[in-house]
């Protein structure tokens, strides 16, 4: 592959930073790097880290980068790595850090987005690892439309306690057990030190895997790349691969939008379904989407989940994590049962340069692994993730059913208008048996940032309660979370959505089978406590949270923060 002449050169963006006389200023900086006149002459690729110290997480990332740039230069390219934030969910999970969370995806979008523009980089490849920076990542690749790959840092492996397999979700349930007296604070203790053994992303099919699926699925992966845990050596091998091929996308212009199809979004859904993935991920498909122009809504992913198998056994609902589904086959094994049953758009384009039915055609079924399901026999006939609608959500919601027993829910409702107050109540002993605990103001604009829940629904598990109520919020839910928990409800509170209307005491109806979610209150009374509801001030009238509750659009919409592509005037690949 030649991708190095002046010829070549001159039709793609690097021409603006280091072709012709007039950048020689720009070159003499490439020169200081220690790149030569012919590296200068090739093509450029950004490689994009979320790579800290942070988290386990995020910790290897900038190391499989620095490989990634190995097999682009293998392939005639000339790298330029560079980093983004991330705000790892788990730190940042129950307290005022979690209203960081989704803005910090907004972020990584931007900044991703402003460095490959403000350096003229001609293809991108992105590496993440905790959940919203896989999005993140994502949307940049679709709004900049240069040929792209994305590749997920992978997962932590499972820690040992009492020789079971443990998770940090472990930790979170066992806190709520210490606060009902059933978990000795040195039992406590001891689980903390060993649920997270090294490096990866939290290893449940929580948001980070759940996103990772969602890569493979959609085609901006390699195949079965995703789920090889963080520590394995087949990592590097995975990250010399990701930087050889995309070079192969940019010899033959296959860009994030030509994959990235209707039916593209329609396939990673699917797989969101079968594997009993995160409810965020009906967040972030359709802020994907967004960035390609394409109407893909949550009632949207909510209609595919409704006919979509559950297949795959794994936490929170099941019993595995991320390293035995990479063991049965990975992303693959889930998709080529799915494409055996009819499910999936075989005709999509992949980064391999084939479609995802040629990917699939050449995986064996696994009849020894045990993760997942063939759809003839699945765990469920319907999908892990359900899309809710009624008069307490117009605008929609939604649950994650994957591993519950019970999927209809009525009782009265309890009022917090923050989520440290439902925490309190929990660790309080102060839920009741058979509520339906109400938490509001923590939507995209009134938390801002819309947090997660993680904790306290954690906390309600570990106490007993987790099957003995329901919780609604127009926030989110961690991927982790499981329970009758229903997030996204829109519209949300602080734009005077029912929700904001809700009283202690409100008959609250559920019914995930039928996807419906209703207050059981008068027309008339509701008309007139709206007559009465005054909008609220957040705390934060500065900064970036400031700036994102005046941008952000509805959760229904994947909670974004500008046109996307339909107002789109130019794309920057082809500046």
């Amino acid at each position: 592959m030649n991708l190095g002449s002046d010829m070549e050169k001159s039709k793609l963006p690097s021409r603006h930073s280091s072709f012709g006389p007039e950048r020689a200023p720009h070159r003499s900086y490439y020169y200081a790097l220690g790149w030569s006149e012919e590296d200068i002459a090739k093509p450029f690729v950004g490689i994009a880290s979320a790579g800290n110290d942070s988290a386990p997480c995020n910790s290897t990332l900038n190391a499989q980068a620095d490989v990634a740039r190995e097999g682009v230069i293998a392939a005639g390219g000339t790298p330029f790595r560079f980093n983004t934030i991330t705000v790892t969910d788990g730190i940042a999970m129950g307290h005022q850090g979690m209203k960081s969370s989704l803005i910090s995806r907004e972020v990584i979008a931007d900044s991703v987005e402003l460095s490959v523009r403000g350096h003229c980089y001609d293809a991108l490849v992105t590496y993440a690892g905790c959940d919203k920076s896989l999005p993140g990542m994502m949307m940049a690749m679709l709004r900049l439309n240069v040929p792209s790959i994305f590749v997920y840092g992978g997962s932590i492996l499972p820690g040992q306690y009492k020789g079971q397999d443990v998770t940090v979700v472990d930790v979170f349930e066992a806190v709520g057990q210490h606060a009902a007296d059933n978990c000795p604070l040195k039992e406590l203790i001891e689980l903390e030190k060993v649920a997270c053994p090294g490096h990866g992303a939290c290893g449940g099919q929580f948001t980070a895997n759940t996103m990772a699926c969602v890569a493979e699925a959609i085609g901006l992966s390699l195949p079965n790349s995703n789920m090889a845990p963080a520590p394995y050596g087949s990592r590097a091998e995975i990250a010399t691969k990701a930087g050889e091929q995309v070079m192969y996308l940019l010899e033959n212009n296959i860009r994030p939008r030509d994959i990235c199809t209707r039916k593209a979004f329609e396939n990673a859904a699917r797989v969101v379904a079968a594997t009993g993935g995160s409810t965020n991920a009906a967040l972030h498909l359709p802020a994907m989407a967004n960035e390609c122009g394409i109407d893909f809504n949550l009632f949207d992913v909510a209609e595919i989940f409704k006919s979509t198998p559950y297949i795959a056994d794994l936490k929170p609902g099941g019993k595995y994590v991320a390293r035995d589904l990479y063991d049965a086959g990975g992303v693959y094994m889930v998709m080529k049962t799915l494409m055996d049953g009819g499910y999936l758009h075989g005709d999509c384009m992949t980064v391999t340069g084939k479609t995802l039915a040629e990917n699939i055609a050449e995986i064996q079924w696994n009849n020894d692994q045990k993760v997942v399901y063939d759809v003839k026999t699945p765990i469920t006939k319907t999908g892990g993730v359900v899309g809710l609608k009624g008069s307490l959500a117009p605008e929609g919601a939604i649950v994650k059913v994957a591993g519950m027993a019970r999927l209809q829910f009525t009782g009265p409702a309890m009022v917090f208008d923050c989520e440290e107050d439902a925490f309190k109540a929990v660790e309080d002993r102060e839920i009741k048996e058979g509520s339906v605990i109400v938490i509001r103001y923590e939507g995209p604009k009134g938390g801002p940032g819309m947090r997660e829940m993680l904790s306290t629904t954690a906390a309600l598990y570990g106490q007993g309660m987790g099957e003995k109520v329901a919780l609604i919020t127009d926030g989110r839910f961690s991927g982790a979370t499981r329970g009758f928990c229903i997030g996204h409800v829109g519209p949300e509170a602080s734009a005077g959505g029912p929700i904001a209307l809700v009283e202690d005491g409100d008959i609250i109806a559920i019914d995930a089978e039928a996807g419906t979610i209703d207050l059981q209150v008068d027309a008339e009374i509701l008309a007139q406590r709206k007559a009465k509801w005054q909008p609220r001030e957040n705390d934060y009238q500065s900064g970036a949270l400031w700036r994102f509750a005046q941008n952000v659009g509805p959760a229904v919409d994947g909670a974004v923060t500008h046109p996307g592509a339909k107002k789109e005037t130019h794309i920057y690949a082809d500046i």
